[in-house]
């Protein structure tokens, strides 16, 4: 379990075939001094174990289903990607609960850049709309973030300063792919109504169907 905000910055060192798919090594000066082998480090947001430390460097076996279902089948020797440690008990969960398995792949549609705001907007696979709530948690590449608004097919976040500085999204640009993780609650509630009838789908959460489930108020 993570909770989406970024320790650091890695860079993909070499991704080598192997005979399930891919070794990933990623180098981060200082980062792995307290990683044993078997750890899970969640790697743009997927969770990965650790095969292997050698000083500055880590390997991580990844199979055909994560690089056919993630954005890692993509990777190239010398691309940034986002590292974060698993959560020990007692931590602080500043972001919110991710859970380093990603639901579908983004591709970041416009960029809206102002001297106030810089607004990324998403379209996703259309089987994760259903959990995109206005308000709600969503992790984009291993990052927590707030959901601004949602229109159809697409999302939209802000970014301030410090997520664009901490983490890799500040190198992302329109037409770029992502991972996204949609909020772990917000997937209970829509199945649980699912089962009920109360939802299809594609329908989403509405009020109405959280009134009829009776999870909000008829007042």
């Amino acid at each position: 379990m993570f909770s989406g905000i970024v320790d650091a910055i890695g860079q993909v060192q070499a991704m080598e075939t192997s005979s399930n798919g891919k070794t990933l090594v990623v180098r981060a000066e200082g980062y792995w001094t307290d990683v044993a082998t078997g750890a899970s480090i969640a790697i743009d947001g997927v969770c990965l174990t650790v095969t292997r430390v050698e000083r500055n460097d880590a390997r991580f076996d990844v199979i055909t289903e994560t690089l056919r279902r993630t954005t890692l089948g993509g990777l190239r020797t010398g691309g940034l990607v986002n590292l974060q440690k698993s959560l020990a008990v007692g931590d602080r969960v500043d972001g919110h609960f991710v859970q380093g398995h990603v639901d579908a792949i983004a591709t970041i549609d416009r960029v809206e850049r102002s001297a106030a705001d810089y607004i990324c907007w998403f379209v996703p696979d259309a089987s994760a709309m259903s959990y995109i709530i206005p308000k709600g948690g969503v992790s984009i590449d291993g990052v927590s973030l707030t959901v601004a608004e949602v229109r159809d097919d697409r999302f939209s976040v802000a970014l301030i300063p410090t997520t664009l500085e901490r983490t890799s999204l500040g190198n992302k640009g329109e037409g770029d792919r992502v991972n996204i993780e949609t909020d772990i609650l917000a997937r209970t509630v829509v199945h649980h109504l699912q089962s009920l009838g109360q939802v299809d789908g594609a329908g989403g959460l509405t009020l109405e169907s959280l009134r009829r489930a009776g999870f909000v108020s008829a007042d």
